[in-house]
């Protein structure tokens, strides 16, 4: 047995893969078996449905232009990119899977092999379904005691078409700022029950379980809730598909709100709170308070409840419901004025009947529970909030109301609140209050005016920066106004009240009213749109971009700025600041673009913001932007800006004139003697004023047709001659120069012409012009073709013309043959010069053969298999050993005759000759054409099969000629 080669084999992510739309995606791939270094490159690709011939490109491991543009953008935002997970293994990943991303997806591996053996690529299917997985949890805020038992349900459903399993499990967070969830427990897709570490001795003793009711409900019960528990429990579905490959993946999860569980210690819960049905009221009226009792199970606990007026204590009601009033209240109570009665466990009532002044003031209720009812040690004990009471004078006639001439205002703006009271006899204190928008919190102290017209801020205003900003007036008696001439931000909004209180022999009044204001920041409704009424321009021209502003307030009113922005490279590169207009209208221009500085023209008309560039060149050529900033009202634009606002991008692109040059297209020949001079003529027809020309001269040498061009020379516009490779020598430049005859006109001036100058010449002209600020190409064009021959004095040579194909197996050895006909008198020499063309065109020059004999290798590498057979003095076949893969080409000699006019003179050539072209292939050796054979049985039954076509062709070819015979006679 031999050794046998290992096969690449590209292997993929067995499909038909099932993901839902919007989820994250990976596919793999991986290749072994394979030659070379050991990080492969990988190429994704996906046939669609709509055309599933037809190979559209995704992404590649290295080449970044390798996308097509459906993918380009998300390739480059990596919304789709390749990780590599080993050299020889990668995962393609889609973040945000979408419906047109369904089909058959291939992954190839570019060849490092030494041959091709093996797979290269494979496919896999994958199909994009709906997300139908829905899981919710309504949320609650729950308060339970140590033991009680927690109940929460959580709906879960789904109608994906495809077998599907669902998990269900419910998590828990401890704290508010607590980002790691704790598992409690889960139903797992194999319908198995797991709890979490922190629960797994509770599940197992039958406190936390989890049971399905119904289809879609999931019910959580945790007996014996503990201090542990508190904090927020969520439900979380997943929904799990088996692939191909029988693994099982989650293709959708989906979280529920939060519940706020608060689990408390029994003994510590008991709650108060005080209320009334009316705190403002008129001497004679009825005062009523209710005190409620909270607490777990408070039907069998005991509770004393104290009633206070201002700190003081009023009567308290005994755990039996025993009433017992202070002694400065007992003549009142008698008196049927004071009423205080336990009306539940929970509930108790405290009425005073025909309220005078001295009902004026803050009301608690305190309550302490006791073990038993005769216990003078309490438990637990808590006390109400306080409860303002204010009672008027009959007749009394104080009004109060609220307003602002500033409803709603800017950041920056001032606003002014006006209370008005009327009515009042007495002096007034009045205070204003503030509540921020969306505040959750108790309101706060803004500013208080006493009776006597100090004033006082409240402590959040007390800082000195925000105290030189606020100002309280009193415009006349009854008028206090409140200024904040510069609000800071839209905290500054929200309600505000003003607070009046009225003093009178010891006693006090109050009235209160509110208003709202809306502070809107500087960036609301603040836009930047930028357009140009062209977006392609040519060199020299002018292009104007215009940058229109607007905001939902008026925008003179406020300090602005503009910068306009460049960028011009790709998309990918920063954008440079060219220039900044200031609102003092002052002007700084950005290092980054000096040369806008001498050619922009900035203008402002309202809104209006508009940057002019003058005489358009290349450098102008990219994408621009203007960003805005506004400054609040009334401010010097120091510091950061109150707002900041940035256009859309707008592209500009300068182009070149149309160029308009014409070249002469006719063809032509020259035929010169032996060491001649000859001039190729080049003529421009048509071009542009003030045009400059580069021209470059080529030459096709002679047969084959399809050869490559020679560069000669070039001549700049500038006049900077450049020769090509096979015309830089000392020797070569002093013979081909390029001369300019006049405006139109352009020779290539050939000195000493000889043979080997022959064939087909000709010129192309560039047409350049100075714009602006640099020298650039129009266009070009190419003449018509000037053929260069030779008139030699002796008679054309007999050369043996006939094409031939060949084709010889590498390591073997072949003969091409280059056969002069008939005879030479002894006073002529030949030479001969075997070339070689490639499929590119390009010709190579093998070896010379000079008239004294000598043989010279252009190429070094080829002298040792290379051998010029000279069996007789017309016969110059080559022969090529150890034929090689790179031999293959067309091959044909040129044969030169030259003559000694007399001794002592020099030889002149007299004649030459092209042979005819051999077309050399190269093929396999025999051993791996029949290994390659053998590995084919098609390929191998035709060759066995070959010979009996042939003889039964034979066969019938013979009995048609002799029907065809016996027809004639």
């Amino acid at each position: 047995a031999g050794l046998s080669t290992c096969q690449r084999l590209v292997t993929v992510q067995k499909g038909p893969l099932y993901r839902v739309r919007g989820s994250h995606i990976t596919l793999w791939c991986k290749v072994s078996g394979y030659q070379g270094p050991a990080e492969q490159n990988f190429q994704w690709s996906i046939y669609l449905p709509s055309a599933p011939e037809r190979e559209v490109q995704i992404v590649s491991t290295v080449d970044p232009s390798f996308p097509y543009a459906i993918y380009t953008q998300r390739v480059r935002s990596r919304g789709i990119y390749v990780e590599r997970v080993q050299g020889d293994a990668v995962l393609l990943h889609i973040t945000e899977l979408q419906d047109r991303d369904a089909g058959e997806y291939e992954c190839h591996t570019p060849n490092t092999d030494e041959r091709y053996f093996g797979s290269y690529s494979a496919k896999t299917n994958l199909s994009v379904i709906p997300d139908t997985l829905s899981a919710s949890m309504v949320p609650q805020v729950l308060t339970h005691t140590e033991g009680d038992t927690v109940e929460l349900t959580c709906e879960v459903s789904k109608s994906t078409t495809q077998h599907t399993h669902l998990s269900v499990g419910w998590f828990h967070l401890r704290g508010a700022g607590d980002h790691h969830a704790e598992e409690v427990l889960t139903l797992s897709k194999d319908f198995v029950l797991r709890p979490g570490p922190s629960y797994e001795q509770r599940f197992l003793a039958g406190a936390v379980q989890l049971n399905k009711i119904g289809n879609t409900t999931y019910k959580l019960s945790i007996r014996g809730a503990e201090l542990s528990d508190r904090g927020k429990l969520y439900c979380e579905a997943a929904e799990w598909i088996e692939d191909p490959d029988e693994t099982w993946k989650d293709i959708s999860c989906k979280q529920t709100g939060k519940t706020s569980l608060t689990v408390t210690s029994q003994g510590r819960d008991l709650s108060v709170d005080i209320t009334a049905a009316e705190t403002s009221l008129s001497e004679g009226d009825t005062l009523q308070l209710n005190c409620t009792v909270g607490s777990q199970k408070s039907s069998s606990k005991h509770f004393q409840v104290l009633w206070l007026l201002n700190g003081v204590e009023v009567a308290r009601v005994d755990p039996h419901g025993v009433l017992i009033w202070e002694e400065e209240y007992e003549e009142r109570a008698k008196l049927g004025q004071l009423q205080a009665f336990k009306q539940s466990n929970a509930v108790y009532v405290f009425t005073v009947y025909e309220v005078g002044l001295k009902d004026n003031g803050t009301y608690h209720c305190s309550v302490s529970e006791v073990k038993t009812p005769g216990d003078f040690h309490s438990i637990q004990t808590n006390l109400s909030s306080g409860i303002q009471v204010n009672v008027k004078l009959i007749g009394y006639r104080m009004r109060l109301s609220v307003s602002t001439s500033t409803p709603q205002v800017m950041v920056g703006d001032a606003l002014i609140l006006l209370c008005d009271v009327q009515g009042a006899t007495s002096p007034v204190s009045v205070q204003w209050w503030h509540l921020p928008p969306q505040h959750p919190g108790p309101r706060v102290l803004v500013a208080t005016m006493e009776q006597d017209g100090t004033l006082s801020l409240g402590s959040t205003y007390q800082d000195s920066g925000t105290q030189r900003t606020l100002r309280l007036e009193k415009a006349s008696s009854g008028a206090f106004t409140l200024v904040i001439p510069n609000t800071l931000d839209e905290s500054d909004g929200g309600q505000y009240w003003c607070k009046a209180t009225e003093w009178s022999r010891g006693q006090s009044w109050i009235e209160e009213g509110e208003t709202a204001v809306t502070v809107s920041s500087m960036g609301l409704g603040l836009h930047a749109t930028l357009r140009s009424r062209i977006a392609t321009v040519r060199y020299g021209q002018i292009f104007e971009l215009i940058c229109q502003v607007s905001a939902s307030y008026t925008l003179e009113e406020v300090p602005v700025s503009v910068m306009w922005l460049f960028q011009s490279g790709p998309p990918t590169s920063r954008y440079h600041e060219l220039v900044r207009i200031f609102p003092s209208g002052t002007v700084s221009w950005g290092a980054a673009q000096p040369h806008f500085q001498g050619k922009a023209q900035l203008t402002k008309a309202a809104t209006s913001f508009s940057l002019r560039i003058h005489n358009a060149a290349a450098a102008d050529e990219g994408t621009y932007q203007c960003e805005v900033e506004v400054w609040r009202r009334n401010s010097l634009p120091l510091g950061q800006p109150a707002a900041t606002v940035k256009s859309n991008a707008v592209g500009i692109k300068v182009v070149l004139p149309e160029s308009k040059l014409q070249v002469a297209m006719k063809e032509s020949s020259v035929e010169i003697a032996g060491g001649a001079d000859a001039a190729i003529e080049c003529r421009i027809m048509f071009a542009q004023n003030n045009s400059q020309f580069a021209v470059t001269w080529y030459l096709l040498p002679p047969p084959p047709a399809d050869a490559t061009p020679l560069q000669i020379v070039r001549a700049s516009y500038s006049s900077i001659l450049e020769y090509g490779a096979e015309f830089s020598s000392p020797a070569e430049k002093s013979r081909f120069l390029s001369q300019r005859v006049s405006n139109d006109v352009f020779w290539l001036r050939i000195l000493s012409a000889n043979p080997r100058d022959q064939g087909r010449y000709y010129c192309v002209v560039e047409e350049w012009l100075w714009l602006v600020d640099s020298w650039y190409k129009l266009g070009e064009g190419t003449s018509g073709r000037t053929t260069l021959e030779f008139k030699l004095p002796g008679r054309e040579l007999q050369l043996e013309k006939t094409n031939h194909s060949i084709s010889a197996r590498e390591g073997e050895e072949v003969t091409l043959h280059c056969l002069l006909q008939g005879t030479h008198p002894p006073t002529t020499h030949l030479s001969a010069t075997w070339f070689r063309g490639k499929k590119n065109g390009r010709i190579s020059t093998l070896l010379t053969l000079r008239r004294d004999g000598t043989i010279e290798y252009p190429q070094e590498s080829l002298a040792g298999r290379l051998h010029l057979r000279r069996p007789s003095a017309g016969d110059f076949s080559l022969t090529l050993h150890s034929v090689e893969k790179d031999d293959a080409g067309v091959y044909h000699c040129q044969v030169q005759k030259w003559q000694q006019q007399s001794e002592g003179k020099d030889w002149a050539l007299q004649a030459l000759a092209y042979s005819g072209y051999t077309q050399l292939a190269t093929i396999l050796p025999e051993s791996t054409v029949m290994s390659r054979i053998c590995s084919s049985p098609p390929l191998l039954n035709f060759i066995l099969y070959l010979p009996l076509v042939l003889i039964l062709l034979l066969a019938l070819a013979v009995v048609f000629w002799y029907f065809l015979e016996k027809a004639r006679r």
